[in-house]
């Protein structure tokens, strides 16, 4: 019978997370001004009696700001890559030829 040879030494894919460096600093200061706005709102909702225009009307506009666009504009914000050298190469020359 024939032996089968096993590689001792598997080579082990390293598996890189994408998660690793997708919230950079921009995000976190997105966040942070969210944040500040969702205390702005709720500071403006404890302002005055039950009934007044701040509680009605510019706590709501504030708080929603910060919720359904801030926050979520923090954790979807990306920077675009630049060119990488591969797409550079892939471009035409004027000096050839």
């Amino acid at each position: 019978m024939a032996k089968i040879k096993s590689k001792s030494k598997e080579t082990k894919k390293i598996l890189k997370s994408p998660f690793t460096d997708y919230w950079i600093k921009e995000n976190y200061l997105i966040l942070g001004f969210g944040l500040i706005l969702l205390l702005a709102g709720f500071y403006f909702m404890g302002q005055g009696n039950w009934d007044s225009s701040t509680s009605l009307v510019v706590s709501p506009i504030v708080l929603f700001i910060a919720y359904v666009i801030i926050i979520p504009l923090s954790i979807m914000f990306r920077k675009k890559k630049s060119l990488s050298t591969k797409e550079e190469s892939n471009v035409p020359s004027e000096n050839k030829g």
